[in-house]
């Protein structure tokens, strides 16, 4: 599963209704070299009229901190990124913020994306953690440890997302889906399609608001600050 956090700003209702303002913050990207594009720009080319920041970059695919040592480069530091989050979230409606690996892999000496979730998220509002869940065999006991590990932080996982569903799926995928949200007690918010990223950016656009619970976006598309954190 992979990490991701989101916050959001409010500001003065006045005037008629505008387009919210999105950042995505890649707090770590590992497995790219320097002048290569990473996963903000695939964000940026399927959604569009976004702000992206990344923070750190390490050239192997590994775990952050691994990543950063075997290259001599400074380890990811916490505090950095949870500025760039506040920062983002203070003049953006909605800020994003992708994890690398689990919600336990190290960022760098020793945080992770609970820890930067948990200084950035807001108490006492909607704020929560959004988890992308494999559909296959695993899923269910990856899903609820994950889970777990979040809700021992004190923050709330706002919902699972199967990260891709194949035209075909099997019995256990089948089952997965029905039995995730009874296992882990959080419900199953967005299905997306194998192959989603392999769209053009118009046509994602265009469906991707298909793939999401409708009401668990009416819900999150509220005029409150709220913060979300996705991992998968």
């Amino acid at each position: 599963m992979r990490g991701a956090q989101a916050t959001s700003h409010e500001g003065p209702a006045t005037g008629p209704p505008r387009a919210a303002t999105v950042a995505v913050c890649k707090p770590v990207q590992t497995g790219v070299a320097p002048t290569e594009p990473g996963d903000l720009a695939e964000v940026a080319r399927l959604v569009g009229d976004v702000t992206t920041v990344e923070s750190y970059r390490y050239p192997e695919p590994l775990a952050p901190d691994t990543a950063a040592r075997r290259a001599g480069m400074p380890l990811a530091d916490p505090a950095v990124i949870v500025r760039t989050v506040d920062d983002l979230a203070a003049t953006h409606d909605l800020t994003l913020v992708e994890g690398a690996g689990g919600v336990l892999v190290r960022l760098g000496e020793s945080a992770t994306i609970l820890d930067i979730a948990a200084e950035t998220l807001a108490p006492g509002t909607d704020d929560g953690v959004v988890i992308v869940v494999a559909p296959g065999l695993g899923a269910l006991n990856h899903a609820e440890l994950t889970v777990n590990a979040v809700r021992a932080r004190g923050l709330r996982p706002a919902g699972l997302v199967i990260g891709w569903w194949p035209p075909d799926p099997d019995l256990a995928m089948r089952c997965n889906r029905s039995d995730l949200p009874r296992i882990t007690g959080v419900p199953v918010i967005g299905v997306l399609p194998a192959g989603a990223a392999a769209l053009g950016p118009e046509e994602f656009r265009r469906v991707a608001p298909t793939w999401f619970d409708p009401e668990w976006l009416a819900g999150s598309s509220t005029s409150r600050p709220a913060s979300l954190a996705r991992t998968p």
